[in-house]
């Protein structure tokens, strides 16, 4: 029998709630690594990773007794998992270095998913801050984001300077937020980011 059959989620809630610690080990085992790369695909950093990771089953261990296995743990888990990811993001609201670079993670990732992942009007705002890109800079962007080239192949393309795509590219991921937070609310940069986390 496959892994999976031996998995009895519903009888492991009900052993960790009445203080199993082998039962919280198996589930720790299932859905630490799932949640690993759901929070690494966003925050891009494996330190806070695994101190987000630490914090969601040091809670789940001391509020055992509150869980209701019929409610869906899955759901439970990803949901705590990420507010805990948000209040993080929040933490570093005032690194403008960090803000970026989750921020091109989160665009990064729109250009490589299918876009029915997105509202409609989430998708919109994006396509419509990329097609505001300088042409030259929209290219660098595309190219280096979606067609996943590198820097190096990218500058021999379009006769310039590995630096120079490096510093549109940049610019290109600044040009976005500012345009989104100018046309819209500063609230979208944390919603359109955190569904790099909500669609995994």
């Amino acid at each position: 029998m496959k892994e999976e059959e031996y998995f009895d989620e519903a009888k492991l809630l009900e052993e960790m709630k009445q203080d199993n610690i082998a039962a919280f080990n198996q589930l720790y085992n299932k859905y630490a690594p799932i949640l690993y790369q759901r929070l690494l695909r966003l925050l891009k950093n494996p330190e806070s990773v695994e101190e987000i990771l630490q914090d969601v089953f040091l809670k789940i261990w001391n509020k055992r007794e509150e869980i209701k296995p019929e409610k869906g743990f899955k759901t439970f888990i990803y949901r705590m998992a990420d507010h805990m990811a948000i209040d993080l993001f929040r933490k570093i609201g005032r690194d403008k270095a960090m803000q970026l670079e989750l921020w091109a993670a989160s665009v990064s990732f729109y250009l490589h998913t299918e876009e029915q992942v997105f509202d409609k009007e989430k998708a919109g705002i994006i396509q419509e801050a990329i097609r505001s890109l300088p042409p030259k800079r929209r290219e660098i962007l595309i190219q280096c984001k979606l067609e996943d080239k590198s820097y190096k192949e990218v500058a021999e393309m379009m006769g310039i300077s590995v630096s120079t795509v490096s510093n549109q590219l940049v610019s290109a991921m600044k040009d976005i937020r500012e345009y989104i937070v100018k046309n819209y609310r500063e609230d979208y940069l944390i919603s359109l980011i955190f569904i790099a986390i909500l669609s995994f």
